[in-house]
């Protein structure tokens, strides 16, 4: 997994807080030409060939944070157009990705190497355990391309780890095949087979698969202020800033939202509906019942493993709950969700009741554009206090737990957890869409309730955070800790 500190992130950061400071000041689209200048100055060091091919690139990655796809891009076309164009936007456009093809490396296909720390030794487990005879060795191993099926049996063989997988990140990342290359060597995304889980857009380290971004549009609406803007915060972002329970709720209205609510509360409600549809299903002698907060989870099972469609639970999101709670609250206003992945916005061109979907990375570039410290935020008391349990969604496990102990009967329970959606991930689905059909014998302890996370350490692991899952994952255990004790009346 790359690691969330690298240069395309910083870049993508910087864009996104002077795109907010501008709007802000009135001034976008008088702003947006220079920001490529700004950040590529003459006589600076360049990435590319020159300055100016950097400009080009920066040019499209601002299109790209305006929320607009590159591949419409012309460069006979002012950025301050696309900007006017932008503000004037009703609803985000689609599709939610985009590709920049003058980012992409154009990686070779994935394959292995021998490096030079290869001894030729006598053993040459590598050349005998070769299922094509693809290996032989004089003075070191060499491997023929034509005759490899990359297996990965010379790699896992070699006692001096002198061969290595060169890999294509992007593609290697994707669960479910979505990526490839076009004629020119270029990778292309297929958006019928792609699930959102947001994995390619974190593992390129070209940053040429990009998120659209939505931070334009909900500015539009602070500024106007026309309608109340209520900010729909996922329990995961309560550990991607390093505040005290409240004080994420300060920082939010002093950006200029209206109101703030907990996705946490419609967790609450979501845990509750699952813990009676489990009771029921098992009840009527289903297999099992999968969790239904992942919508990348959600459509992996409508495209990939229609098998398992039977046992999906009916219970909507967390977030879709909050934002009827926010529309019924506060009727006509603008809902935006704040979460740390792809896949949220996905569901939120599904539902009606989501107007907005931001990432931990853009509500963070906010945040920097208004000058928000956390260190001087008061801490805002909650109007209503969600469970521990509610809140502990954002970790892996915590969903299941959360269902467990709202059950009156727990000994029905046999829950697992599938930990990321890779692509073993994906077999492990496969077998269990195996199981309900019938194809596979039904083992007598196969867990009846699956909850099924896409980002390995679960939504703390998104692919739009700002702090490292551990870090994350040990922030947030004050802020579960503060919820209200499970026991009690929800």
């Amino acid at each position: 997994m790359l690691n969330i500190n690298n240069n395309a992130a910083n870049v993508k950061r910087d864009i996104l807080v002077q795109i907010a400071k501008a709007q802000l000041e009135g001034k976008l689209a008088e702003a947006v030409h220079f920001i490529p200048r700004k950040m590529a100055p003459v006589g600076g060091r360049s990435i590319r060939c020159c300055i100016f091919h950097d400009r080009e690139i920066l040019r499209m990655r601002v299109l790209a944070r305006l929320g607009w796809s590159v591949e419409d891009y012309s460069d006979d076309k002012p950025l301050a157009e696309y900007a006017k164009e932008a503000l004037k936007r009703k609803s985000p456009s689609w599709p939610m990705l985009t590709v920049l093809d003058e980012a992409c490396n154009a990686c070779v296909r994935s394959h292995y190497m021998v490096t030079n720390a290869c001894q030729g030794c006598f053993a040459r487990p590598c050349m005998v355990n070769c299922p094509k005879d693809a290996i032989h060795v004089e003075r070191h191993a060499h491997i023929d391309p034509d005759k490899c099926i990359n297996c990965g049996l010379c790699m896992q063989n070699c006692p001096y780890h002198a061969i290595i997988k060169i890999p294509v990140p992007c593609e290697e990342s994707c669960p479910v095949g979505a990526i490839t290359k076009d004629e020119s060597g270029k990778e292309r995304i297929d958006y019928d087979k792609c699930i959102f889980c947001g994995n390619c857009m974190r593992e390129c380290p070209f940053g040429a698969m990009m998120d659209k971004s939505q931070l334009v549009d909900v500015i539009k609406h602070i500024i106007k202020n026309k309608k109340k803007v209520v900010a729909l915060y996922a329990p995961s972002i309560a550990a991607q800033f390093k505040s005290k329970p409240g004080q994420l709720e300060a920082a939010l209205l002093k950006a200029g939202f209206s109101e703030v609510l907990e996705v946490a509360l419609g967790a609450d409600i979501c845990a509750d509906k699952e813990a009676k549809e489990f009771a029921e299903r098992m009840e009527r002698g289903d297999k099992m019942m999968t969790t239904s907060c992942c919508s990348a989870y959600f459509r992996a099972v409508q495209i990939h493993v229609p098998a398992l469609k039977p046992c999906v639970s009916k219970t909507r999101s967390p977030m879709h709950y909050t934002a009827e709670i926010a529309k019924k609250k506060y009727p006509g206003c603008i809902t935006v969700f704040i979460g740390p992945c792809l896949a949220k916005r996905r569901e939120g061109f599904d539902d009606k009741k989501v107007d907005y979907v931001l990432s931990a990375e853009e509500i963070h570039a906010l945040f920097i554009a208004k000058s928000i410290n956390f260190e001087e935020m008061p801490v805002v008391p909650a109007e209503k206090i969600p469970t521990a349990s509610a809140r502990n969604f954002a970790v892996s496990g915590g969903v299941a737990q959360s269902i467990r102990v709202r059950l009156k009967d727990k000994s029905i329970l046999r829950s697992t957890v599938i930990n990321g959606l890779d692509k073993k991930g994906m077999q492990t689905l496969s077998m269990y869409g195996k199981i309900n059909e019938g194809v596979v014998p039904y083992p007598a302890e196969c867990p009846n309730l699956i909850e099924v996370m896409s980002c390995e350490g679960g939504c703390v692991g998104g692919p739009s955070v700002i702090m490292n899952p551990k870090t994350a994952t040990t922030l947030i255990k004050p802020y579960v800790s503060a919820g209200k004790d499970d026991l009690q009346e929800s």
